[in-house]
């Protein structure tokens, strides 16, 4: 019986000849900690009595949630942080650096990987073929000191995805789709992994928002193929020779086969509350909204960036809606500006932050006031996530943000494409 992509990783990786359903132990190739859920992982690497992280492994610490801090106790927490990494030679993350599912990809995931994070959107590497999940502060701590941990090899679902995306329609309205479709419980520890023709039209950074969002359907990880595309990728980040293909066998047993057909999709919006509450933005559009958020470790790449100011290039947001725009790293920050992104964004009203989280976790940067209503291109709109629990979130895409700022009100794109 031929197996899966989560499958053949975790039976690379632990040596064994694992299935779906079997309890594994394996070494992991990177862990990492971002500043909100990190010093509590530091804590407990202490508390275990740990002094050293295994150097059979990579570790990471990325100071991005909240960068630059907004308070006191903040700093002291990134004051811990940067110690550790001093004293563990972790590799550390400055302030302005980016987000750090958008670093992982950019230097530190390879095709075949186990990588953990504490973090839930840490399946975001499954977009370059790897196995990656969150875990608690405390898993994570103690990985560190072992340098491996256990895993149940979940069940897959296929993701069969066939033909292309019609104009307007982009990577977040695919994973909108599919979400809604099956619930924010829908894939419960499962792997999502997704295949078929359709693969080919996404780029990696389209299979970064995908893998980045499998979370809100409950999913263990979100897997792409490591294919051609994926080559690509590490050679432009310098990383080629890291490459390796990685496919599922053609005979492997998915759980459930569920068929996309790209073609047939539109834009989406996820309605408060909840991440799978979507709905064609068609459904929705007239919706006033106070700001719009573009950015975030689920689009603020390049190529979303590239998409908003096409759209904004010789507009102006409407007069009562904020635009706020998070480059997802340094790198992208200033590709935007040298491709002129930047300055078709401020041009047309925007706010710049620094390269990070932003307002997306209601942090500082962004919140919102009781009764407003936001548009982000996040991947969360749960009750309060922006700052307040009056307020209301709305997820679309870049394309759909920058629409929406325009007119001020929640907008299909296609009227601007």
């Amino acid at each position: 019986m031929g197996k899966t992509i989560a499958e053949l990783i975790l039976s690379s990786k632990s040596g064994s000849d694992a299935h779906a359903g079997d309890i594994i132990i394996a070494p992991i190739d990177l862990a990492f900690l971002q500043d909100t859920t990190g010093p509590l992982t530091v804590r407990q690497f202490r508390a275990a009595g740990f002094k050293k992280i295994a150097g059979s492994m990579k570790a990471a610490v990325f100071l991005d949630h909240a960068a630059p801090s907004q308070s006191r106790e903040m700093s002291n927490d990134h004051i811990l942080l940067r110690d550790f990494a001093a004293q563990t030679n972790a590799l550390i993350s400055e302030v302005g650096d980016g987000v750090c599912h958008q670093l992982v990809a950019e230097s530190l995931a390879n095709p075949g990987d186990l990588i953990i994070g504490t973090d839930s959107h840490t399946v975001t590497a499954g977009g370059l073929g790897a196995f990656a999940c969150g875990m608690g502060s405390s898993d994570v701590a103690i990985a560190l000191g072992l340098g491996r941990t256990w895993f149940r090899v979940p069940e897959t679902y296929l993701i069969d995805l066939k033909g292309k995306f019609e104009t307007g329609v982009y990577a977040k309205d695919l994973i909108l789709y599919l979400i809604g479709k099956i619930g924010a419980d829908g894939a419960t520890y499962k792997a999502l992994e997704f295949g078929g023709n359709g693969v080919a039209e996404l780029s990696v950074p389209q299979r970064l928002t995908v893998a980045n969002m499998a979370i809100e359907a409950g999913a263990k990880v979100g897997i792409f193929p490591a294919d051609e595309t994926t080559h690509r990728f590490l050679k432009e980040q310098h990383r080629g020779d890291n490459y390796q293909p990685i496919f599922a066998d053609k005979d492997a047993l998915y759980q459930k086969n569920i068929a996309i057909i790209l073609d047939d999709l539109e834009p989406m919006i996820a309605k408060p509350h909840t991440v799978d509450n979507v709905v064609p933005v068609k459904e929705v559009t007239g919706i006033r909204v106070q700001q719009v958020s573009i950015g975030t470790c689920t689009n603020g790449r390049l190529e979303d960036i590239e998409i908003a100011a096409k759209i904004l290039r010789g507009k102006y947001r409407h007069p009562n809606t904020r635009l706020i725009v998070s480059p997802a790293s340094r790198d992208i920050l200033q590709s935007a500006i040298s491709a002129g992104y930047v300055e078709t964004l401020l041009e047309a009203g925007a706010v710049i932050l620094p390269p990070g989280c932003g307002s997306c976790l209601g942090l500082h940067q962004g919140v919102l006031g009781d009764g407003e209503s936001c548009l982000s291109t996040a991947n969360r709109n749960f009750k309060g996530r922006m700052g307040s629990s009056e307020a209301f979130v709305y997820l679309g895409s870049p394309a759909t943000a920058a629409a929406t700022a325009i007119k001020g009100e929640i907008t299909d794109p296609r009227e601007f494409l």
